[in-house]
């Protein structure tokens, strides 16, 4: 009689995979959590792909950053070299996603091309998302979730993507993605904290509820094929406004510092740290999502399964 249930086919799995690494490195802040290497992140998307997940997200790690993030659209980069690797490892069994972004790649940190007055340039950020977004789909990737909330992302990267030949590629839009405190440890595991300044000026005012539906209004517009509100628990309100204002699947993100307290709670014997994890995720989509970004992914379809 449960009127939200969670099950394996909700989860997507966020990874990272660092260049120059021989063995994965654990992120401190982030207990059970490793930046991967190219081998270890093929064996952990295969034992998903085991466990039935059907989806990762992959974030790259590269070796050298500069002022304009030019590793993130190498065709050789960090996630071009893993989609590939992915892509023969598993097939089309499971949907490899990647996040489109410049934070990761840039040497100041920020989701974009730096302008005057040490401020993100629009436009110029956007033209970026679209050389990514290319290179990501040559290399293998069958979702391209831009994450920066810049103006007209989504519109850029659709046209790039058809230009290309890249019909069927989806976009998973981060439409509502709030300047949250709980994306700390995620930093930590990109290892792309902003070197000046913080990221207000481009992702929403965490007491906007409203806005966040003409962000996606926007994004619906400008073809995206999938929205997502980012983070999760502290804005389930926002998640059940989008579902119920759009027919586009709707996902959502429980990010790092959502996972993290539950990791650090239940190491202090605080909380039942699997049952908080089941309740949180079933939370997530009681309130709407269709499905859920997770770092909890292995660990919840393990349970799911036995």
């Amino acid at each position: 009689m449960a009127e939200a249930r969670l099950s394996v086919d909700d989860l997507v799995a966020p990874l990272f995979v660092k260049e120059g690494i021989d063995a994965p490195e654990p992120v401190a802040s982030m207990p059970g959590v490793v930046q991967h290497t190219q081998e270890s992140l093929r064996k952990e998307v295969r034992a998903l792909a085991d466990l039935g997940v059907p989806a990762v997200i992959l974030f790259g790690v590269p070796a050298a950053k500069d002022a304009v993030g030019s590793g993130a659209s190498n065709p050789s980069g960090v996630v071009q070299t893993a989609l590939r690797s992915l892509r023969d490892e598993v097939g089309e069994s499971l949907v490899l996603m990647a996040d489109d972004c410049l934070d990761e790649y840039t040497d100041h940190g920020h989701c974009g091309v730096i302008g005057a007055n040490e401020t993100v340039d629009n436009d110029a950020t956007i033209e970026r998302y679209a050389e990514i977004a290319v290179s990501q789909a040559d290399a293998g990737a069958d979702v391209i979730a831009p994450s920066g909330m810049m103006d007209g992302q989504v519109g850029a990267i659709r046209t790039a993507l058809d230009i290309a030949g890249h019909h069927e590629i989806a976009v998973l839009a981060y439409s509502a993605k709030y300047a949250s405190a709980l994306y700390g440890p995620f930093r930590d595991a990109a290892e792309c904290a902003p070197q000046f300044g913080d990221r207000r000026s481009y992702q929403m005012d965490p007491p906007n509820a409203r806005e966040a539906l003409d962000e996606t209004a926007l994004d619906v517009s400008e073809g995206a094929d999938m929205v997502m509100v980012k983070p999760a628990l502290a804005y389930l309100d926002v998640i059940a406004a989008v579902r119920g204002a759009f027919d586009v699947p709707v996902g959502a993100f429980h990010v790092s510092g959502e996972y993290s307290m539950i990791k650090a709670a239940a190491a202090n014997g605080w909380i039942d740290g699997d049952a908080v994890a089941l309740e949180h995720l079933t939370a997530i989509k009681r309130a709407g999502a269709d499905f859920v970004l997770t770092y909890l992914a292995r660990e919840v379809a393990e349970r799911l399964n036995s």
